[in-house]
């Protein structure tokens, strides 16, 4: 199949969208797409498509130019909050949503660059950030973000919270700390290397105990200011009553220093200077790069509360004024333009529209909103404005309910890693006992020589790697989790998903849409349809079934009803007009009755029935459609040796007729939430199961299984209780998390061999005395770049 010359993407419209591209037509898959690239070429960038090494976004999502507004950038209130203005100039750092590779930050650029007003802009595809500088009465902001997305990027200021200002101040001390040891480590490095290659050994005793004076000098502020975060973490653990790597780590610093301050005042020994400099350099060398690592991961999930917008439209009193988002209250009314974004979870109160719920699911295709409907703070307005009715704000909003979840994730430690950290405690103990014992030896042996080895024990075999060979894996395939809009609630499901060998699904909303429309309705005994609709929804107010959902429309005041008690996988009890009602399955509706003998019988159908004192009135088809992706998700686990089953409430021919589309053979239907209970726990004996459902009806069957999936963004994740949530309701989604978990596995496993092995390597090879300390420093830090370094691959899946 012919892909998209600009996002790779499948081109399924043959050759009705293309841009020539160095004299030759190249296939676009949509007029985004197009679009975007031909706005690339007019702008003579077409060193972009050489340059790249990776492909550009899908362009399906792209607003068209008259619908985006960026006006509201431009209000001085606004920019108060993210602009900085020195003279003429103003200078804003920008979010920029959209940037693969290196050659995107050269494209922005190259397209900034020439423009008048523009003074500077700095691209860092890393962060994906840009730091831009304009002249404000030659061209606005407004104006800079709008060039930004003619070539497909989405652009925003960048606001930085107290956490981030907090994190920053730390890196930045830690970078000083950093500087000072490599610094320090260069100048007493040349001096002992001199000292020992013997190129002072003819001078006078003065002239070397000059040049250990100096080396003291220099070396002291690395062990009195550098080391600092190894003395408290040490500490910290020492007062717990535990052991960790930092203690080693401290002993080996402070012991090494004080030893060679000593034989520099007494002018006779060895001093190790040049060790405790260059140890401690590349022990915060690993640290850093390892702090790197883990804001490179998480980079995604910390811009996510950013995305959401700084103005909003509030209408009060028929008029629209435009004010800061933060202004807002529960219960304004605001208005939302196509293109804007929305400020502030809220429900649709007026106008249909399709939103863009990229930002939280990672998927492109818009979701329609309408009456009544959720739309979430940092999604985008796409086709018709709408007026929103606020129902929640700052912490309390979705953005902010995922942010926690991530957070939560990145700090949940597999099983592994609670080993791993227990094995760094018993290790370090056990090389802080080989250290004793290999000093008490040697000054048998050698005294002379008895300290610099026990030094080279306690620095080679520093258990840095060890610690550092799950968190960052970890933290790795949580990033990537975010970006495929799955969240983690709970520890240990990565080694679950390695290890789920069976996949039991419900059926409504999870094979299903779960967003049920009414079919064809059978109304008797003097009913008519509209009076059965209308008395079926009365019952299902205030539910949260899909069923409910479908009744909403014929909703009205003139049935009054009492006494609404649900019943859990079989429907609804309720007086109305002082008549007992029942909606819900057909042996619950009508008890003595198991079949229902009607020539009207609709087949491959979920059918629900209406009686109104024990008289059955009404049998109403619910319309589900399928998954676009449960077959190709069903295939996928199917390919992979995972056994499959359906477990539903539905009692009609439905559940076999989808089970037959799908190629699943064990199929279970009319199951109360006790019965599917049950049948999980049946399988379990033999197998890991995991069970997808709605995380609401299904709470039970949920909690009983091995890994527990729900299917569902919006306010229900608050309320979850399942071990894995797919944000975008995208069943495929699940068979990337099993991709995923098992290469985070293999990883860690990998992390783990090399961290023992170099240890059980170094130690002998310390112990007898063939590793110098300033050696024993660097192989140190090498294993830990290494364990770092193999962790960051996780990064790079292809998906």
């Amino acid at each position: 199949m012919t892909s998209c010359f600009h996002c790779n993407e499948p081109v399924l419209t043959g050759d009705q969208f293309t841009t020539v591209i160095n004299g030759q037509a190249q296939p676009m898959c949509c007029p985004g797409c197009q679009a975007v690239s031909q706005a690339i070429i007019d702008a003579g960038l077409t060193s972009y498509y050489q340059f790249r090494s990776e492909p550009g976004n899908r362009q399906t999502a792209l607003i068209p130019e008259q619908l985006s507004q960026y006006s509201a950038y431009d209000l001085p209130e606004v920019q108060q909050d993210f602009v900085h203005k020195q003279g003429e100039i103003d200078s804003t750092s920008l979010s920029i949503d959209g940037i693969t590779c290196a050659a995107c930050a050269w494209l922005i650029e190259h397209k900034l660059k020439p423009v008048n007003g523009v003074t500077n802009v700095l691209v860092n595809s890393t962060t994906q950030r840009a730091m831009v500088s304009w002249d404000n009465n030659a061209i606005k902001l407004s104006e800079i973000l709008q060039l930004i997305s003619q070539i497909g990027y989405q652009a925003a200021p960048y606001q930085v919270d107290e956490q981030e200002k907090q994190s920053k101040a730390d890196s930045r001390k830690f970078l000083l700390r950093l500087g000072l040891a490599g610094f320090a480590t260069m100048q007493v490095m040349m001096f002992a290397l001199a000292l020992y290659t013997g190129y002072f050994t003819d001078l006078d005793v003065e002239f070397r105990d000059y040049f250990r004076w100096v080396s003291l000098i220099f070396a002291a502020p690395v062990v009195l200011y550098s080391a600092q975060p190894f003395y408290f973490s040490a500490l910290r653990s020492l007062l717990s009553g535990k052991l960790n790597m930092d203690v080693s780590v401290s002993i080996a610093i402070a012991g090494a220093f004080i030893a060679s301050c000593v034989a520099t005042i007494q002018g006779n020994g060895e001093v190790y200077f040049e060790s405790v400099s260059m140890f401690t350099f590349f022990l915060l060398l690993g640290r850093y790069f390892e702090q790197t690592a883990r804001q490179r991961a998480s980079v995604s999930s910390s811009n996510l509360h950013k995305l959401i917008p700084l103005t909003a439209h509030l209408i009060k009193d028929g008029q629209t004024t435009e004010i800061a988002a933060k202004q807002l209250r529960i219960n304004d009314i605001i208005l939302v333009k196509p293109g804007e974004v929305i400020a502030a979870d809220a429900v649709v109160v007026s106008g249909k529209s399709s939103v863009n719920e990229a930002m939280l699911t990672g998927e492109q295709m818009p979701i329609i909103k309408q009456l009544d409907d959720i739309v979430y703070a940092g999604t985008i307005n796409v086709e018709q404005p709408i007026h929103v009715k606020v129902n929640a704000l700052g912490q309390d909003q979705l953005v902010a309910e995922i942010i926690r979840l991530q957070e939560m994730a990145s700090n949940n430690k597999p099983a592994i890693a609670l080993v791993a950290d227990r094995l760094a405690r018993y290790f370090s103990a056990t090389i802080l006992s080989i250290a004793l014992i290999t000093y008490i030896v040697w000054s048998f042996i050698s005294p002379n020589d008895a300290f610099w080895v026990t030094l080279s024990v306690l620095v080679a075999t520093c258990p840095c790697a060890l610690a550092l060979a799950t968190p960052t894996a970890v933290t790795c395939a949580t990033a990537i989790f975010t970006k495929l809009g799955i969240i983690t609630r709970k520890a240990g499901v990565f080694e679950k998903l390695t290890q789920i060998n069976h996949v039991v699904f419900d059926k409504t909303g999870t094979l299903t849409c779960g967003q049920l429309s009414i079919g064809e309705v059978n109304a008797e005994h003097n009913y008519s349809q509209a009076q059965v609709l209308a008395i079926a929804a009365a019952m299902e107010q205030g539910s949260l079934h899909p069923i409910a959902h479908a009744f909403k429309p014929y909703f009205d005041n003139t049935w009054q009803v009492t006494d609404v008690e649900h019943h859990v996988g079989l429907g609804i009890t309720a007086t109305v007009d002082n008549q007992s009602v029942k909606i819900g399955k057909l042996a619950f509706v009508l008890p003595q009755t198991q079949t229902l003998q009607q020539s009207r019988h609709i087949q491959h159908s979920q059918l629900i029935f209406l009686s109104i004192n024990n008289q059955l009135v009404a049998q109403i088809e619910m319309l589900d459609q399928l998954r676009s992706d449960s077959l190709q998700t069903v295939n996928q686990l199917s390919q992979s040796k995972i056994g499959l089953s359906i477990a539903s409430g539905d009692s009609s021919g439905h559940v076999e007729y989808l089970a037959q589309k799908l190629g699943i053979t064990d199929v279970h239907a009319g199951l109360s939430p006790q019965g599917k209970l049950q049948f999980i726990n049946q399988l379990q004996q033999t197998k890991k199961v995991a069970m997808f459902g709605d995380g609401i009806n299904d709470a039970p069957v949920l909690a009983g299984a091995n890994l527990s999936v729900a299917m569902g963004s919006g306010s229900a994740i608050a309320k979850n209780s399942a071990d894995l949530i797919l944000l975008g309701d995208h069943l495929s989604r699940f068979n990337d998390a099993i991709i995923v978990a098992k290469q985070a596995q293999r990883i860690i496993h990998q992390n783990l061999l090399w961290a023992f092995a170099y240890n059980v390597i170094i130690l002998p090879l310390a112990v007898t005395g063939h590793v110098a300390p300033y050696i024993a420093a660097i192989g140190m830090s090498v294993s830990s770049l290494i364990v770092v370094s193999n962790s960051l691959r996780l990064l790079r899946i292809k998906l």
